[in-house]
């Protein structure tokens, strides 16, 4: 940043005073500013459960870990829980159908079904679409990685299959297909025995998947909107370090003219109505006895303070700017414009976090009222 000049202030050392205050808080407005950012992302994202990894800031997603940290911690707890639980009751559900199985295999019948079928021999070309046997069933039963079977559901469909490929390639009157259909109707009776247990636990599985997916909603719901409460503090700790700033700067300034209150009588009739009308609630901000929404307003220019007359001085000077009819109003600007500037976005982003605020708490309730 440029040295920042200041009419009537002492000392150069306290100019880059000045300017470095202004640099510091330009700094932080910022890094405000990209956090409010990250958290209206997020918020615009939520509906999918994740952070757009390539929208928000590494030191952003550091922070949202160490706000979710205790509470990830104990999601992951709870579902390390809940999947032994849920994997102890169907391998109990598994030895129940295995003891099923064991009853329909060992009856004198089931011979024909325990290996692989003699495909090549039998000339069945397109037995190799969904091939089973029992053999093949135990086996995957048994096995200890992914290839095993991963609920009952997949073994009963199995089961079902080695008589349903019987009955299929195999005559009504052919003897394998009397045999196939006669241990599939016992199959599907004690099936059915079973089946009352196993639609329990599917059932107990959807909703506890669906907690546990609602637990980290709200989790993350939780951590940003406290986010969003730590930007709105902060943002308005940035105000208060600006109207410190502010104080320091009218202090040093120069004690307006009586030529300088009359260019900026004049300059305030050229203001549009609703700048005019932002003008004199800066009036009223120092003056609680002025009313600036009444019919008619009566302002006395020499009555009012030099930091009313300053920040007049810049406002006018800004918006006069803006709409093209500049005039020289202002002779300490160079502060008070980056102080005005840094106050502006301060107070946006500020107004933005308490909004972020307000919505999370609704959202996080509304989820719980539903949970």
């Amino acid at each position: 940043m440029e040295a920042v000049k200041v009419e009537g202030v002492g000392p150069e050392s306290e100019v880059e005073d000045l300017g470095r205050c202004i640099d510091e808080i330009s700094t932080t407005v910022i890094q405000l500013e990209q956090r409010v950012n990250d958290v209206e992302q997020f918020y615009m994202t939520t509906d999918n459960m994740q952070l757009t990894t390539t929208k928000c800031s590494s030191a952003f997603k550091d922070k949202v870990k160490e706000k979710q940290l205790s509470s990830i911690e104990k999601q992951q707890q709870e579902a390390s829980h809940r999947e032994a639980a849920a994997l102890k009751r169907m391998q109990d559900l598994m030895h129940q159908f295995a003891m099923i199985l064991r009853q329909i295999t060992q009856h004198k019948w089931a011979r024909p079904f325990m290996h692989p079928v003699d495909v090549e021999g039998l000339g069945l070309h397109d037995y190799y679409e969904k091939p089973m046997d029992f053999g093949t069933i135990k086996s995957k039963m048994e096995a200890k990685d992914d290839t095993g079977y991963k609920n009952v559901r997949e073994i009963y469909a199995d089961v079902r299959l080695v008589f349903k490929n019987a009955m299929k390639y195999n005559d009504e009157r052919h003897d394998v297909h009397i045999m196939a259909k006669t241990l599939l109707e016992k199959f599907e009776e004690k099936w059915l025995q079973l089946l009352p247990k196993v639609a329990e636990e599917e059932k107990r599985q959807v909703e506890e998947d669906a907690k546990a997916e609602l637990d980290m909603k709200l989790a993350q719901e939780a951590a940003h909107a406290n986010m969003a409460r730590e930007l709105s503090n902060e943002l308005c700790e940035i105000d208060s370090q600006l109207d410190k700033l502010r104080q320091r700067v009218i202090q040093k300034c120069r004690k307006m003219s009586t030529e300088e209150k009359k260019k900026l009588g004049t300059a305030l009739t050229r203001l549009s109505p609703e700048d005019l009308s932002k003008a004199l609630e800066i009036v009223a901000e120092n003056n609680p006895g002025f009313q600036p929404a009444a019919q008619e307003v009566d302002l006395d220019i020499d009555a009012q303070s030099e930091l009313t007359l300053w920040r007049l001085k810049v406002f006018v000077q800004d918006k006069l700017k803006l709409a093209g009819k500049c005039s020289e109003v202002v002779d300490c600007s160079n502060i008070n414009n980056n102080e005005n500037t840094i106050k502006s976005n301060s107070k946006r982003k500020r107004e933005i976090s308490d909004a972020l605020t307000k919505n999370a708490i609704k959202r996080t309730r509304k989820l719980s009222h539903n949970s």
